[in-house]
């Protein structure tokens, strides 16, 4: 009985807007790209490396003092920035035997602001 009332009111039109269809299909980022973004959404999804992200913001920091900010482990902190740093959000460099952090650009900064502003709503 409830297989008929589906049927009874299922949509017969495949296509309702062809010319919206055809646009997407143009404007379509390859799936390599979007696979890379969704990559790099995964990354900050993470709770811990957000944070990271978010500190770095400010300025650089080493990876003592990230790990004292979020009271982890200097190892623990180390494993999440080399996650960051494999998906180019974050660089380091390297002062005597301290290496510092920061954000690789100001894209990385925009999308946490625009991610954050949302949020915020």
């Amino acid at each position: 009985m409830a297989d008929k009332h589906i049927k009874e009111y299922a949509c017969e039109v495949r296509v309702v807007h062809i010319n919206r269809v055809n646009r997407a299909r143009d404007e379509a980022i390859p799936d390599q790209e979007i696979d890379r973004l969704s990559q790099t959404y995964k990354v900050l999804g993470d709770p811990t490396r957000l944070k990271i992200v978010m500190a770095l913001g400010g300025g650089e920091m080493c990876v003592c003092d990230l790990a004292a900010f979020l009271d982890l482990t200097e190892s623990a902190v180390s494993h999440q920035l080399r996650r960051l740093r494999d998906m180019s959000l974050i660089k380091k460099r390297r002062e005597g035997q301290i290496l510092f952090y920061s954000l690789d650009d100001d894209h990385v900064a925009d999308l946490l602001n625009i991610g954050l502003e949302h949020v915020r709503e």
